[in-house]
């Protein structure tokens, strides 16, 4: 009895122990996690934040900022702040983890090329070929400049800009005329009167009409108040 007495007596206190030591290691585990957790921060978002002002916000976080040494361009971040980081915003990281940084140097830029005497097809193929965009587009009408050629760009060729503008110039406008009314009147009449004056007149056949003498326009294209140039075609229809 006695033996079985002391056995027992050292079961309970070995049981004790065993107990008392996984208490021990999970309060410490606790506390570990909680140290741990205690010791984690936000990132905050630097996107867009000027690096002076975001090594600040890092700072003020526990963070600190190591710059990327080759910045980047971006279209929609300014020169000179921050445009990509790592970690992103809202991970949780340690106290004193750097967290790096790319710098954008603005929208991208390239040498304007030189487009004046260009056709419009030329300038706007080496536009595209150059990886720049064309601000604006305007033309205009002048007999004191090449047609059909761009005469003035904005900036001027070998210039650091991501756009251009140009103009165009389409050359001299025509001059045009009134066509005249022409129903009723002898076909090969008109018609040679307007040949003669640089347009281009055809005449077809009709159907009799009543009352009407052969050869008399009936009908006539384009009609009488439109305005037509020499390069138009004159359509007359006259009766047989």
């Amino acid at each position: 009895m006695r033996f079985s007495s002391r056995v027992w007596g050292l079961g309970k206190v070995l049981l004790l122990v065993g107990a008392l030591s996984a208490t021990f290691l999970t309060s410490a585990l606790v506390a570990m996690r909680m140290a741990l957790r205690a010791s984690d921060v936000e990132v905050p978002s630097l996107i867009g934040v000027p690096v002076a002002d975001a090594s600040e916000t890092a700072a003020a976080a526990g963070l600190s900022l190591r710059i990327d040494p080759n910045p980047r361009p971006d279209e929609r971040v300014p020169a000179g702040s921050i445009m990509q980081q790592d970690p992103a915003p809202g991970v949780e990281a340690r106290r004193q983890r750097t967290v790096r940084v790319w710098v954008s140097t603005g929208p991208p830029t390239t040498i304007v090329p030189a487009l004046l005497g260009q056709t419009e097809g030329t300038a706007r193929t080496r536009v595209v070929e150059d990886g720049l965009e064309i601000a604006a587009f305007s033309e205009f009408r002048s007999p004191d400049y090449a047609a059909n050629a761009i005469v003035a760009q904005d900036p001027a060729p070998t210039s650091l800009s991501p756009q251009v503008s140009l103009l165009l110039n389409r050359g001299e406008q025509a001059t045009t005329y009134v066509m005249p009314d022409l129903i009723g009147t002898n076909g090969e009449r008109a018609s040679d009167t307007l040949r003669a004056r640089g347009f281009r007149v055809s005449i077809v056949g009709s159907q009799p009409y009543a009352g009407v003498p052969r050869g008399t326009v009936v009908r006539q294209r384009p009609a009488g108040g439109f305005r037509v140039g020499p390069d138009d075609s004159i359509s007359l229809e006259v009766s047989q």
